[in-house]
């Protein structure tokens, strides 16, 4: 399983990597691998306002469908609409494949985010 550094991760198993006032959103590498086979992806829409904690999609697999909560609030200003035609790209890469990119103005939250080593140990036990 590969966590990468210089990303914040939340309990939910998503990741952020901040450029500027930008964040991209996708999820780790130790949920794509927990899914299975992806097989779907419902996509945000652009321009929606989302709070810390609301659902910003739907990762759906072989095995199971799961929400995908935005780590930090913001407004949704993109997303990767090759996940639409393309889903098992995830799979693939999940650290290049991100769903969304949030344009946030609120740092404070992504200190409530887990570091490299705090995600580490928190998949350790799962």
């Amino acid at each position: 399983m590969e966590i990468r550094e210089g990303l914040y991760y939340s309990k939910d198993h998503e990741w952020v990597r901040v450029e500027g006032n930008r964040a991209y959103v996708g999820i780790t590498d130790y949920a794509q691998n927990s899914l299975g086979n992806i097989v779907y992806v419902e996509l945000p829409t652009e321009g929606k306002e989302l709070s810390k904690g609301d659902v910003l999609g739907v990762v759906e697999s072989v095995k199971a469908a799961s929400d995908i909560f935005s780590p930090i609030s913001g407004t949704v200003v993109e997303v990767n609409h090759a996940l639409a035609d393309n889903p098992e790209l995830i799979n693939e890469s999940p650290y290049e494949n991100y769903i969304a990119v949030l344009s946030f103005g609120n740092t404070d939250e992504l200190n409530e985010l887990l570091s490299p080593a705090q995600y580490k140990e928190l998949t350790k036990g799962e």
